[in-house]
């Protein structure tokens, strides 16, 4: 089959300001397997441009596929521009399977296929194996419902199969490479750049996560494998930056050492970043050397709150001084810290903020980015969200940059005052400058400037958004707005039986 793999571009303001672009792992990881499988894959990537509509349409139409393959990693904010130009390829290309997959169309997929009749069929959870599946089915013109993991129409309207097994042996499914041309993607300043997964899932039992039960459980790369990946990328392609998507990479201590050893080993020159917790962080105090040796420069730490009520909400599970002790960790092993800090609680108050930015100050971040609460239907989080009123009625405006829910006590305006107040004394303070612009690694110093040159657009930016169109109360609530809550939909895959090996991997090389 001719199948060609989409990616739209992102609505949200943090894909447009930088000139870099990042490439999209998800749709990789499908192409790979599809193209092992001797189909003949084709991607259009919308984010440069960013591709018009009617663009992405136009080569849709050059390349004549049998399949057209949908996913997006900002999954619910780029839902509404993907049914637009998914309903628009299904037009001109009538006889073309459209597939959709990603988070958001694993818990919507009832939604989604009453609403939108161009939908062939929906991939739930990951979808390595089940779209391989799928496209066979369709290319043999089988019956869908024996392929586990995905939503479809039949005689009886939408309907679900049996959730697909959980990968085992992530190293079984290799990424597609070949479908990009390296020299157009960067990060970090104008550097080459990929995304990857070391590792799947999240332990931890976060109420608000929207990615923990996509994955079921947490499973690793192996580390040997997973560090000859990355110097090939180097070596053969200029791959110079490499953001790790993983929720928790480090869960496991001894796979995390053996993938820094084995990258150590390598001795390529890389620059890593990605997220993980405090707590590991502390739990690695003894071997954080390696991290940075191995090419680590900045992790992105959850922080989300200092309130102990919210903190108890949302089951973080961390503590404040642990996340104190992470950062000085790092910083005294030349890492960068970046603390995420989630506002828009129902019962914040004036106080709540002015403590926040104190407790901030304290902590000393390198960098800071705040985020506005975002519910999701099958989070657990969203029964506790149900009841509050919607402001923000444009689903592209769902990506936590945007504040979608109003708050008891506080208006949008004072929210946002907050918000850009706390972004200004955390990165114009003096320690904040001096480390920006006198560091003495000259890594830390490129990245500190870069971060704070979209800083300066992006903060202005979002200040004159929201007075050109401010949120309003809508009237509805969460639950009118999105649905009933599908918190027992959370996990999207069997944890049991296992999905079979492939014994053979043919085109493992890059």
């Amino acid at each position: 089959m001719r199948i060609l793999l989409v990616n739209v571009p992102h609505p949200a303001i943090g894909s447009r300001i930088p000139d870099d672009h990042l490439p999209p792992l998800g749709l990789l990881a499908i192409g790979g397997p599809l193209i092992d499988d001797g189909h003949e894959v084709h991607l259009v990537d919308g984010e440069f441009g960013p591709m018009a509509p009617a663009d992405l349409v136009a080569a849709a139409l050059a390349f004549r596929p049998d399949g057209v393959l949908f996913g997006h990693s900002g999954s619910t904010s780029g839902h509404p521009v993907i049914a637009a130009v998914a309903a628009a390829m299904a037009e001109v290309l009538p006889l073309a399977a459209i597939i959709y997959g990603g988070v958001f169309p694993t818990y919507h997929w009832r939604e989604i296929l009453d609403a939108e009749p161009h939908v062939t069929a929906i991939v739930r959870g990951e979808g390595e194996e089940t779209a391989r599946r799928l496209m066979a089915a369709l290319e043999a013109g089988a019956d869908l419902a024996g392929i586990p993991g995905i939503a479809f129409r039949d005689a009886g309207g939408a309907r679900a199969t049996p959730p697909a097994p959980v990968l085992q042996d992530l190293d079984a499914y290799r990424v597609g490479w070949e479908l990009i041309d390296h020299a157009r993607y960067s990060y970090w300043g104008g550097l080459r750049a990929v995304v990857v997964q070391f590792s799947r899932g999240c332990p931890h039992p976060c109420t608000y996560c929207g990615q923990r039960g996509f994955w079921t459980r947490w499973r690793h790369r192996d580390p040997v494998l997973f560090a000859k990946e990355l110097a090939r990328l180097h070596r053969d392609h200029g791959v110079k930056v490499v953001n790790f998507a993983d929720e928790n990479p480090t869960s496991s201590r001894k796979a995390w050492r053996a993938f820094f050893e084995a990258l150590i080993a390598e001795n390529v020159d890389l620059v890593l970043v990605g997220s993980t917790r405090a707590d590991d962080i502390v739990r690695d105090a003894d071997i954080l050397h390696l991290y940075r040796k191995a090419g680590w420069v900045r992790f992105l730490l959850g922080l989300e709150n200092t309130d102990a009520a919210t903190l108890a909400l949302i089951r973080k599970g961390g503590t404040v001084d642990t996340d104190r002790e992470a950062i000085r960790l790092l910083r005294r092993h030349a890492i960068l810290s970046m603390a995420t800090w989630v506002v828009g609680f129902e019962e914040e108050t004036d106080g709540d903020h002015w403590r926040g930015l104190k407790r901030l100050l304290a902590y000393d971040p390198d960098q800071i980015q705040m985020l506005y609460v975002t519910p999701h239907r099958w989070t657990p989080y969203y029964r506790l969200a149900a009841d509050r009123r919607v402001i923000e009625p444009d689903r592209r405006r769902w990506d936590y940059k945007h504040q979608v829910l109003a708050t008891r006590h506080m208006p949008a305006w004072r929210t946002l005052a907050w918000v850009k107040l706390t972004e200004a004394v955390l990165q114009l303070r003096p320690k904040a400058l001096l480390r920006t612009f006198c560091r003495p690694e000259a890594d830390l110093r490129h990245a500190m400037r870069w971060y704070a040159q979209m800083g300066r657009r992006v903060w202005p930016h979002e200040i004159l958004g929201f007075l050109r169109r401010p949120p309003r109360d809508t009237g509805a609530s969460v639950a009118d707005f999105w649905g009933r809550p599908q918190e027992q939909e959370e996990y999207a895959m069997a944890p049991a039986p296992a999905a079979p090996r492939r014994d053979a991997v043919k085109g493992r090389g890059l």
